[in-house]
């Protein structure tokens, strides 16, 4: 679960990651007592109108080539709105959120009338200013360009905890608050589309959720809940999510160290501790002495990740110590296996690593009394039924490795990601395998396989090869003496996988 800065247009390099509420957790006293849902301000704020013409001057700027190949030209202008809603925080306490009401707008046949709302779970950030109504945000530009400017209505929250939200934390990967934020920012902004469009553009009835990283994970805890709650969902496409949270977290303490594993790590123990409020009894019994120190209130931030490393207040690599907690855990201090990603976990460790030794200790000793039945070995495929240390059995009750689907879904990602493991989408197609309906069409899609014959996603996979081939070529360009083997690990998560899966994901919608 990478953590991702939203600065680049270069394509979703701003993505990236892995129930319900609980004790704890931080009571935002000034959050109105409002419905659930409720739309704060009437109209809605109308920020900008993003012109087809406009958007096709950007797109052929030299840094959006690849998103202007992908998504083709434009077609209709768009409305982008700010709106805010009434929602809830992981501990069910009453808070606000704001997110983007993109509505597709012109002469188009396209675009307007009754059009279909694709509601858009964002990547992980650390920007506590995060906004999807930016499109300077590169996860804004390509939903703007791909999807709105095609006549789609696009809701995309920023999520509670994230730019005008009264709520002082961020419940990460809660499943029960995430979904219901997204439920939320739905209600708010079917509430508005009439006074957004004067009616000129409405709501069809078919509703495509996706998200990539923390947003796979959040649009198909949304589906879930959706789902549960006998509310239409039309398909919904999670893309390269921690889906199996247990597993990924469980994989990670084994040494499986993730990139940028210290901002999920964090953000993770501190969102669990806020709303279970039994993660830890001092953050010191998790967290290094050095870092301890207002680690709960750290993330998200309005100050930069660069100069929170450069201030000492996280490590930007080292979430383990070097030394193994125990003799028995030297192999897997750091693993070596398999071969290429153990530059990637080798990174994970070192001086002035974020969590206690100990702890790592206690994690491994409880993985091992209480195995994932999907992680080190498959087994039952589910997570463990009765872990003791409290963290597992928080992510125990996150994981979404215990519902089926009734509608199609596609799953989108590529098998060697260095920083959202491919096993997480391995383990949900595997648990839905036998237990689907046949209602619910079942896709997967690795950007890594072969192309077969009638490949629908043939030149998709064709050109993620070719992307990577001139990632590689640049690094040794610039002097790499490793192929550019590291370089497209580093950008294979949020500059390579992103946008094709993104474009399947169009392709697949387009379909139903």
């Amino acid at each position: 679960m990478r953590a991702i800065q939203c600065t680049s247009v270069a394509f979703i390099s701003a993505l990236l990651l892995a129930c319900g509420g609980g004790r704890g957790g931080d009571m935002s006293s000034s959050a109105p007592s409002m419905a659930r849902g409720q739309l704060l301000q009437s109209p809605p704020e109308l920020l900008s109108t993003v012109t087809a013409s406009d958007l096709l001057l950007t797109l052929n700027a030299a840094s959006n080539q690849q998103l202007f190949a992908l998504s083709g030209a434009p077609v209709c202008d768009v409305l982008m709105y700010r709106i805010e809603y009434a929602t809830v925080g992981g501990a069910n306490e009453p808070t606000t959120a704001s997110g983007a009401l993109m509505v597709p707008t012109g002469l188009g046949s396209t675009c307007t009338g009754k059009r279909p709302i694709v509601l858009y779970a964002h990547g992980t950030t650390t920007d506590r200013m995060f906004n999807m109504t930016d499109t300077s945000n590169a996860e804004a530009l390509f939903l703007t360009a791909l999807f709105a400017s095609k006549g789609y209505i696009v809701v995309a929250p920023n999520y509670a905890g994230y730019d005008t939200s009264t709520l002082s934390y961020h419940p990460y990967l809660i499943a029960d608050q995430q979904s219901k934020d997204m439920i939320d920012a739905l209600t708010a902004a079917r509430t508005a589309l009439p006074f957004a469009s004067a009616t000129l553009t409405e709501d069809n009835g078919q509703l495509f959720i996706t998200g990539y990283s923390q947003g796979g994970y959040v649009a198909m805890a949304t589906h879930r809940a959706m789902q549960a709650a006998g509310m239409s969902v039309t398909a919904s496409a999670p893309m390269s999510g921690p889906y199996a949270l247990a597993a990924f977290v469980d994989a990670v303490f084994y040494g499986e160290v993730n990139g940028d594993g210290p901002i999920s790590a964090t953000l993770l123990l501190t969102a669990y501790q806020k709303v279970y409020g039994n993660i830890y009894a001092n953050p010191t019994d998790v967290f290094a002495p050095q870092y301890a120190a207002g680690i709960d209130s750290l993330l998200p931030s309005t100050t930069p990740r660069s100069q929170l490393y450069a201030q000492g207040k996280l490590p930007e690599f080292a979430l383990f110590s070097s030394t193994p907690p125990a003799p028995q855990f030297a192999s897997i201090t750091p693993p070596t296996t398999p071969a290429n990603l153990a530059v990637v976990f080798a990174l994970g460790f070192g001086a002035g690593n974020l969590l206690q030794n100990s702890y790592r200790w206690s994690y491994l000793e409880d993985a091992q009394a209480h195995p994932d039945g999907g992680f080190p070995t498959v087994t039952t495929g589910v997570a463990a039924a009765a872990p003791a240390l409290p963290w597992r059995q928080a992510l125990q009750m996150n994981d979404l490795r215990d519902w089926v689907p009734t509608a199609p879904v596609l799953l989108c990602g590529g098998d060697v990601d260095p920083l959202v493991f491919w096993f997480n989408t391995q383990l949900m197609q595997n648990y839905w395998a036998s237990r689907a309906p046949a209602s619910a069409s079942i896709n997967v899609l690795d950007l890594e396989s072969a192309v077969a014959s009638n490949d629908p996603y043939g030149s998709l996979k064709n050109g993620f090869e070719l992307a990577k081939a001139l990632v590689a070529a640049n690094a040794v360009a610039q002097g790499a003496t490793d192929g550019g083997a590291l370089a497209v690990d580093e950008a294979y998560h949020a500059q390579l996988v992103a946008p094709f899966c993104f474009t399947a994901v169009k392709a697949f919608f387009g379909t139903q």
